[in-house]
């Protein structure tokens, strides 16, 4: 097998300026999603600390976000070496979470209407990447196969 392509995920040879931007772009929502996700932790703690009522939900939300923060930023690092199926992940997580982070918080009892304003506030980054992987250097650089 050639050490610059792999069968298996399709890597491109090389990435354009433009996708290169695009992708430091999207490592750099990430980044700050992971940020937003740690202070949003960090009000939960305060919230709790000052006897307030945090239940089980927003602990683990609060505690998981950051965490899935990394995960994604080392999926679109290696987006950016021109793993094919990296850059289909982070696509894919960018629309999926969004959805399902705002759409649990917007079901009545689930969590207080601070949080979920916290919440949204902390994904706006990711949104940021969903448009970021659906634009025109990105596609060029990851073609659909077939």
């Amino acid at each position: 097998m050639d050490s610059k392509t792999d069968s298996r995920d399709s890597r491109p040879l090389t990435i354009s300026p433009e996708a290169r931007r695009a992708l430091d772009s999207a490592r750099d929502c990430v980044k700050l999603y992971g940020v937003l996700g740690a202070a949003a932790l960090a009000a939960v703690v305060v919230v709790a600390a000052t006897g307030h009522t945090v239940n089980t939900f927003m602990w683990v939300r609060a505690a998981l976000l950051p965490l899935i923060a990394l995960l994604i930023l080392r999926i679109t690092a290696s987006a950016a070496q021109g793993s094919r199926r990296a850059f289909d992940r982070v696509s894919t997580l960018a629309v999926i979470m969004p959805i399902a982070i705002i759409g649990i918080d917007l079901v009545p009892g689930v969590c207080p209407p601070w949080y979920a304003v916290a919440q949204t506030l902390c994904v706006l980054p990711v949104i940021r990447v969903a448009s970021l992987t659906r634009g025109a250097a990105l596609k060029a650089a990851f073609p659909k196969a077939g």
